[in-house]
């Protein structure tokens, strides 16, 4: 079942999404070779608990940390350890921000020093397709226009779509339906209503788009060894457009 959020609703989760973006902006302060994902984590703890905040994935299914820490070849769910980052990593930050009972989730993939022009150019696309597929988030288009302008754009490029994991609803509860895959055809699939909250978080992979999972259960990797990088945003579905509740220019 798909529920509509109110006006009220929504102002909530952009008011969580607010914290979301903002500490994602100080994230990018912090990264560089040799800082743990460890250290964000708890970084990202502290932050969110000093506004009030906190991480709503600690806990879900059993998941123990603030943060999902994906680093170069780990598509999601990341378990942030004691590992150095390196220069010319690539590191995804995956969070889920509840403040006051409203959710907001967002991911952003960073550089780590000075990378490779393949990985620059994986990061490159991987955030421009997010937007290509925020830009088809309008009342009256359909899911699969969403997945469409995402893929199309995506191999356009060389690289890949995963298939595995896809976008969401979100409000009270991480994961509400409608699914949103980061793929499919135009004018096809549940269409988008005034109200819906959903993220829209394309993984793109640049060697084959399939994954397999670590002994964890919950970390993801590419099965070919190659990067994988991902955006995200939680995304209102309104009369005036998509509106982006974890907006990092605000």
């Amino acid at each position: 079942m798909i529920v509509l959020k109110s006006e009220r609703e929504i102002k909530m989760m952009q008011e969580a999404g607010e914290i979301l973006a903002s500490c994602h902006k100080e994230i990018q302060k912090i990264i560089r070779p040799g800082i743990r994902t460890l250290e964000i984590n708890t970084f990202v703890e502290d932050y969110l608990a000093a506004r009030r905040a906190t991480p709503e994935q600690r806990g879900y299914r059993g998941y123990p940390y603030a943060i999902c820490a994906s680093v170069n070849d780990e598509i999601c769910h990341g378990f942030p350890n004691k590992k150095p980052l390196r220069n010319g990593d690539i590191i995804t930050i995956d969070m889920v921000v509840n403040y006051n009972g409203a959710l907001a989730d967002s991911a952003w993939s960073y550089a780590v020093g000075t990378i490779s022009d393949k990985a620059l150019h994986l990061l490159k696309v991987t955030k421009e397709s997010l937007y290509k597929g925020i830009e088809q988030a309008q009342i009256g288009n359909r899911v699969g226009d969403i997945g469409y302008a995402i893929q199309t754009f995506v191999e356009e490029e060389g690289f890949s779509v995963v298939r595995d994991f896809t976008g969401h609803g979100v409000g009270p509860h991480i994961h509400e339906e409608p699914s949103i895959p980061h793929y499919g055809k135009a004018g096809k699939g549940i269409r988008l209503e005034e109200g819906m909250v959903i993220t829209i978080e394309p993984m793109v992979n640049a060697g084959v788009w399939q994954c397999k999972i670590d002994e964890n259960e919950w970390t993801a990797r590419t099965v070919d060894g190659k990067l994988s990088a991902q955006y995200e945003h939680t995304i209102a579905i309104t009369s005036n457009g998509p509106l982006i509740l974890t907006d990092q220019s605000c």
